[in-house]
């Protein structure tokens, strides 16, 4: 009974849009029955949407021991580790008829050696990659091809929780399914702490190969790029991710342009200003992000930023958390220069910054040990679900292809000791692994505690 009464309410809130203004109107039409009908919202953008199939090849899972070279030799193992094909489906939006561009999601084509596009007519044709980004989750594909329908982009930053929906892509490898639902929420995040997000939400039925497909609001325009999925089963169950348009966008900017993300940095390691903080701080502002260190000969530095400055606006558009500042930031391009609102001991000020290189940032990050390049360490604070039952240093940052995420780092380790020597603070862990050529360091993760060993 609940189902049937979703159900109708549903039908009155599109049927009654029969009856509002024609300026007003959404541009719903109608079938042979007369009745409201999303039909010819999915013509039009159907043919934009396409399925992609990859072939590639990955590494072997294989046993812990035969990463020992002793082990290897002993039982006369190869030390190139083994290879296994993988096959997967995945969707794509046509954005550029005229050039062949596609967009769709980094997991899609990652590891492919081969990658094929199936258009709603039929056509199977190979395409290349034109640039990915693993950070944003965000690839593009060039195809050749005559006669191919593009789908206009709209602008995400308009979306509201509540809006109209729709999801098209290839799931399960079911061509060009069709699935509505609204916007659940915006600004999600906290899937992967090393990416960038600010997921849409929404309860439009996503499943496994629906990545890289289409969202669109009842206009036929592009607002996301659905992404990934809450499930305990693998299925649907109303709780999806799609990336802002608008995220995407910059994104495919940069790679056209250059062939990657030249993704530039401001150089503070910041935090969620927490109603808390902010009381304790005597601070009357709910959205903004604390900063808790400025790297040393950071563009935060030269600006004149400093630790306990509140980051208030980014270019005069208001920060709505840490997590939308670092998104921002992460999208700029090196030596653009922008302009921080901030808060300082109760008065407002605004300064300017140049945004810098990684390499910057990472000269004073990396420089405590060579084989903990792309780990940023800093004190402890409150940000941590550790803060105030253990001691150590935070790892505030990781780079998933740095040398410090291969030795097994990941952010939010909270670092106790170094080659069995407590460190309660930065300076004592840079000078417990200067020198040092093997590291032993005692790790908690979460509830859990482990060594990691790097040599």
């Amino acid at each position: 009974m609940p189902r049937v009464s979703v159900a109708v309410c549903a039908a009155l809130v599109l049927f009654s849009t029969a009856f509002l203004p024609a300026h007003a109107a959404l541009p719903l039409g109608t079938n042979s029955e007369g009745l409201p009908s999303l039909a010819p919202v999915i013509k039009q953008v159907n043919p934009a949407v396409v399925n992609i199939a990859t072939r590639g090849h990955v590494e072997a899972r294989q046993n812990p021991l035969f990463n020992d070279p002793f082990f290897r030799r002993f039982f006369n193992v190869p030390d190139q580790a083994p290879q296994r094909e993988v096959n997967s489906l995945g969707s794509g939006v046509i954005v550029d008829a005229g050039k062949g561009l596609i967009l769709t999601n980094n997991h899609v084509i990652e590891n492919a050696d081969e990658i094929s596009v199936t258009l709603m007519d039929g056509r199977e044709i190979d395409a290349k990659v034109i640039g990915s980004d693993e950070r944003t989750d965000v690839a593009v594909l060039q195809i050749e091809a005559d006669n191919l329908s593009a789908i206009k982009l709209g602008n995400s930053e308009k979306l509201q929780v509540g809006d109209f929906v729709i999801a098209i892509g290839n799931p399960f490898g079911f061509s060009h399914t069709v699935t509505s639902g609204i916007v659940s929420a915006l600004g999600r995040s906290g899937l992967n702490v090393e990416n960038y997000e600010n997921f849409i939400q929404t309860d439009a039925s996503i499943n496994p190969g629906n990545s890289g497909g289409a969202l669109v609001n009842l206009r036929g325009e592009l607002v996301g790029i659905n992404t990934a999925i809450v499930s305990r089963s693998g299925g649907n169950i109303g709780i999806g991710f799609a990336i802002p348009i608008n995220m995407a966008q910059k994104v495919m900017a940069q790679i056209i342009e250059y062939g990657e993300v030249q993704r530039g940095v401001l150089g503070v390691i910041i935090q969620q200003l927490t109603p808390d903080l902010a009381d304790a701080m005597d601070i009357n502002v709910n959205d903004a992000a604390l900063v808790t260190r400025v790297i040393e000969g950071s563009a935060a530095e030269k600006a004149g930023i400093k630790v306990g400055d509140v980051i208030t606006a980014l270019n005069g558009e208001a920060i709505k958390s840490s997590a939308d500042l670092r998104n921002r930031i992460g999208l700029l391009r090196v030596g653009e220069n922008i302009k921080l609102t901030l808060l300082r001991d109760g008065d407002k000020l605004t300064v300017n910054a140049t945004i810098g290189t990684p390499e910057e940032f990472q000269a004073s990050t990396d420089s405590m040990h060579p084989k903990l390049a792309g780990a940023t360490i800093t004190e402890l604070t409150e940000s941590s679900s550790l803060f105030g039952k253990v001691k150590g240093v935070l790892v505030a940052d990781v780079d998933p292809r740095s040398p410090a995420a291969r030795a097994g780092l990941r952010p939010d380790d909270i670092i106790t000791s170094v080659n069995r020597k407590p460190v309660t603070s930065v300076e004592e862990f840079r000078a417990a692994v200067k020198g040092k050529d093997t590291l032993v360091l005692n790790v908690r993760r979460g509830n859990g505690a482990l060594f990691l060993v790097i040599r």
